[in-house]
């Protein structure tokens, strides 16, 4: 299980990724899909989105490199995995509510697929948190 759950914590280093080149180049990230469109959604929206980006930089490390830790059986894998996985799971909640209840004032948030982009991003970022903060429980108990 704690293999299947580092690799699963690796891909995330892809959504970091996708988040520096958010902060780096906003409107190259929208260019290439990884932020909603200017077109589709309130300049608000983008701003706060930027912001959130800058701040996953400096907190979203830590679950990628627990699977890494996680994979070559480091002793402090259990700690990272619980660490990262309280992290993710607090963003994807986090941008989800946000995003539902900016939908909910009328506040453009993207494109209908874009949205579901998004909340699929949510969904992973929960499911692996909760996934790494279990395993590394489990190992600590």
């Amino acid at each position: 299980m704690r293999v299947i759950v580092g690799i699963l914590c690796l891909v995330a280093w892809l959504l970091y990724i996708g988040q520096l080149i958010s902060v780096a180049n906003f409107n190259l990230a929208q260019r290439l899909g990884l932020q909603e469109s200017s077109d589709h959604a309130d300049s608000l929206f983008g701003h706060l989105e930027l912001w959130a980006a800058r701040w996953d930089l400096c907190w979203l490390w830590i679950l990628p490199v627990a699977g890494i830790l996680m994979l070559v059986d480091h002793w402090m894998w259990p700690y990272a995995a619980m660490i990262g996985g309280g992290a993710f799971v607090d963003a994807g909640g986090r941008e989800a509510a946000k995003v539902y209840g900016l939908r909910g004032k009328g506040v453009r948030t993207g494109s209908q697929r874009e949205h579901h982009l998004a909340v699929g991003a949510y969904i992973y970022l929960v499911a692996i948190g909760c996934l790494s903060i279990g395993t590394g429980l489990l190992e600590t108990i």
